[in-house]
């Protein structure tokens, strides 16, 4: 087929992403079984292809989409090999929007838990990419603990022949194998192991041939599917005061075996898309929830385990598939009644009612933490990040509701949109979305004071932590945590020597906030226990009682507007 005709046939089926009712199932199926008898011959195409069966698979008009889609995705990794040995450049598949197709390979610096996890899922597709590596200073510092004698020679030797001392030691299995296997032996903790991995920066490289775990393949057939026979819910109908004023949805707390399914599920879902979160790499699974919201989408929600928990703040990760599909992750992180929310619908998909199914993630947050107040990282809407200024992301959150925290902001956005009702046709410049993305926009729910997080940030505590440290303890860390316990377990009546060790964690990281706080010895019996409890809450069971036992502590939180509203 001629290279413009077969153009336009993978334009009129990029068209029925956005075609519904009657008739349009069965135009769609037809023109996916034109495309499994063609070959491509480019890799742009292909790639074009693959993107539109993904979101054909997870918003299909009916079920004879979905079994063809699935059919030819299950096969997709022989078109990649035929361009393969036609010679074709496979530079296009590494770019960091469609990254993970099945049948190419995939190379990155991941960390230490992310690594040995991928090793272990997929051991006979993965090696350390030797050849891309220059590491040698680290290298020398880390090596000699696993290979005697290395530093005999990486002390003092020039060019010194690292993977022929590595293979020289490792036996049988590959070199990454022998020694992700040589830190898991070391005897100490786990997060040590992590940090003196991490300062290799090894990189990796691995073949998704056709493994489930490719972008291709890591979905999964739902009990049911739902099939859309009507135009999408465009962000215009989507009204986030009527969303979240109905009732809460249904959280499904997940048993442990299916929690660890979830997480296994994020952790492919994350790493075939060159992206690593802590939540999502560190998540809990026996925290997990389900909540299934309507129209083929599933929400899952969970928290961190205790000794991997932020000092201060309460963390939830999640991810949503529709129609068994992953089609987004979820970040928020809060105290009291505010939270931060990263929210990151994948490239394929982002035609696809991203505004509702934001606004359903948003009603998954308000019920599983309790948050009356929703703000959004400026990253979110374009500080250092240019996809999100080229898509315009401020509009797409101000046109929810949410307004800037900042009045120099506010005042932008509002002359912004006076300009546009004069000129349906104006278009913020790239410089204004710059000037709009420096600050926090925020959404706040009936009954949440207005205002009040504005100017706060867990940046300006830690901060002053740190400046009291360098005026009062000489910058000595230990001092002034040693010196923190004790005045705050003084005020408030408590040996936290007594206390698990987890609990001791919480309670020294706490102490260096709660130490800034002048009249805490004169606080009531009764804040105190609840004060005392919040902290114990911070290393036991579910984070999300922490989360709620500190929206209930109106003195603490006054304190902590107070402390971290300071520039």
């Amino acid at each position: 087929m001629p290279t413009q005709s077969f153009d336009r046939l993978l334009s009129s089926l990029e068209e029925c992403k956005g075609r519904f009712g009657r008739g349009e199932a069965s135009r769609v199926e037809k023109l996916l079984a034109t495309f499994s008898r063609r070959h491509f011959t480019d890799v742009e195409s292909l790639i074009r292809f693959h993107e539109a069966l993904l979101f054909l698979r997870a918003f299909p008009q009916g079920p004879g989409v979905v079994s063809r889609t699935e059919k030819l995705l299950g096969t997709f990794h022989q078109r990649v090999e035929e361009l393969r040995v036609s010679g074709a450049d496979f530079s296009a598949f590494d770019t960091f929007e469609v990254s993970g197709i099945a049948g190419t390979a995939m190379d990155d610096t991941l960390s230490f838990d992310v690594v040995r996890w991928l090793a272990r899922r997929i051991p006979r597709n993965i090696e350390g990419d030797w050849d891309n590596y220059e590491e040698e200073r680290a290298q020398a510092a880390t090596w000699p603990r696993f290979l005697p004698l290395l530093d005999e020679d990486a002390f003092v030797e020039a060019n010194i022949p690292w993977v022929r001392w590595l293979r020289a030691a490792k036996g049988s299995g590959s070199e990454l194998e022998w020694l992700i296997r040589r830190f898991e032996q070391m005897p100490i903790p786990d997060r040590e192991k992590a940090e003196l991995y991490d300062s290799l920066r090894l990189p990796v490289r691995w073949q998704l041939q056709n493994l489930k775990l490719s972008r291709t393949r890591n979905w999964h057939r739902p009990r049911s599917i739902y099939y859309h026979t009507e135009p999408l819910i465009p962000r215009s109908r989507v009204n986030l005061d009527q969303e979240l004023s109905q009732p809460g949805p249904v959280l499904k707390k997940l048993s442990l075996r299916q929690g660890e399914t979830v997480m296994e599920m994020i952790r492919e879902i994350m790493v075939v898309r060159y992206r690593e979160l802590y939540g999502t790499t560190l998540g809990g699974p026996r925290s997990v929830v389900r909540v299934d919201v309507g129209r083929g989408v599933v929400i899952h929600l969970w928290n961190l385990p205790p000794d991997r928990r932020l000092p201060l703040r309460a963390y939830v990760a999640g991810f949503t598939l529709k129609n068994g599909v992953p089609i987004n992750y979820i970040e928020a992180i809060g105290l009291c009644e505010w939270i931060e929310v990263g929210f990151n619908t994948f490239y394929t998909y982002r035609d696809g009612e991203t505004a509702w199914i934001y606004a359903q993630a948003l009603r998954c947050l308000h019920r599983h933490m309790g948050a009356t107040c929703i703000s959004v990282y400026p990253y979110q809407i374009g500080q250092g990040n240019d996809e999100a200024l080229e898509s315009g992301a401020f509009w797409f959150y101000r046109k929810l509701g949410f307004r800037p925290g900042r009045r120099e902001l506010l005042r932008l956005a509002e002359r912004e949109e006076q300009r546009i009702a004069r000129d349906r046709k104006y278009r913020s410049s790239r410089r204004v979305l710059q000037r709009l993305a420096q600050g926090h926009v925020f959404y706040e729910l009936p009954g949440s004071e207005k205002k009040a997080w504005d100017r706060f940030s867990t940046r300006n505590l830690g901060l002053q932590v740190n400046r009291r440290m360098a005026l009062e303890f000489g910058g000595d860390s230990r001092r002034i945590r040693d010196a923190s316990v004790a005045a705050v377990s003084r005020d408030l009546g408590v040996h936290p020597t007594r206390w698990n060790s987890l609990e001791q964690q919480a309670f020294e990281n706490w102490a260096l906030v709660l130490a800034l706080i002048p009249d805490l010895a004169d606080w009531s019996p009764a804040e105190k226990r609840e004060l005392v409890r919040i902290l114990r809450a911070k290393a036991n069971g579910n984070e999300m009682q922490y989360l709620r036992l500190t929206q209930q502590h109106s003195r603490l939180r006054q304190e902590l507007l107070r402390l971290g509203s300071r520039a």
